[in-house]
C-alpha cells in the first residue's frame, strides 16, 4: 500500500493517506524499540551509585542511531494519521535513551502503550485479538524492564 511503494516512490496522497500506517505497524515500532531497550538494559549493572554516573549512563552513539531511525521512519509514515499523535511519547523516548535515561524511556514507551489503547477505546483504531495479545505482552516487558524492578534488590544500596 501506500506505506511501502507509495512513500518510497512520493506518489502517495491525502485519499490514501489513511492507510499509511496501520496497529500492527505501530505496534512492530514499539516491539523494535522495546528489544533496543531490553539490549541496553542488559549491559547494565544492577546497581549504579548516581555519585559514580551523575548524568546516567549513556548508550553508544551507534545504538542510539538505530533507536532514532526507527522513530524517524515510523513519524515520516504516521505524518497525517491518527497514529501522528504518538509522535511526541517517541520523541521523549528517544531524548531519553539518548541521556541513558531508562525509567524515562520506558516511561514514555508505556504512554505510546496507553495511546494505542485509548484510541482503540474511543474507536478511532480496531486492535485484532493477536495486537492485544501483543500489546500486553509490550507492556508486561517493559515493566520488567524498569529499574528497581527486581524484588531481591529491595532496599539495595539505601545505605550508601
Amino acid at each position: 500500500g501506500c506505506l511501502t511503494e507509495g512513500l518510497r516512490q512520493g506518489i502517495c496522497d491525502e485519499r490514501n493517506r489513511s492507510d499509511a500506517m496501520d496497529t500492527t505497524q505501530a505496534l512492530d515500532v514499539v516491539g523494535s524499540l522495546i528489544s533496543q531497550l531490553k539490549a541496553y538494559s542488559a549491559k547494565l549493572p544492577e546497581v549504579v551509585p548516581m555519585a559514580a554516573v551523575p548524568g546516567g549512563l549513556k548508550p553508544t552513539l551507534e545504538v542510539v542511531e538505530t533507536y532514532e531511525k526507527t522513530i524517524s521512519r515510523f513519524r515520516e509514515h504516521a505524518a497525517g494519521t491518527k497514529y501522528q499523535r504518538l509522535s511526541e511519547p517517541f520523541v521523549e523516548t528517544l531524548e531519553a535513551f539518548e541521556s541513558g535515561w531508562m525509567l524515562r524511556s520506558v516511561q514514555a514507551l508505556l504512554m505510546v502503550l496507553d495511546q494505542l489503547e485509548l484510541m482503540q477505546r474511543e474507536k478511532l483504531i480496531s486492535v485484532p485479538p493477536t495486537e492485544e495479545a501483543r500489546l500486553r505482552e509490550y507492556r508486561h516487558t517493559l515493566h520488567k524492564i524498569l529499574p528497581g524492578n527486581k524484588p531481591e534488590l529491595e532496599g539495595a544500596g539505601q545505605w550508601m
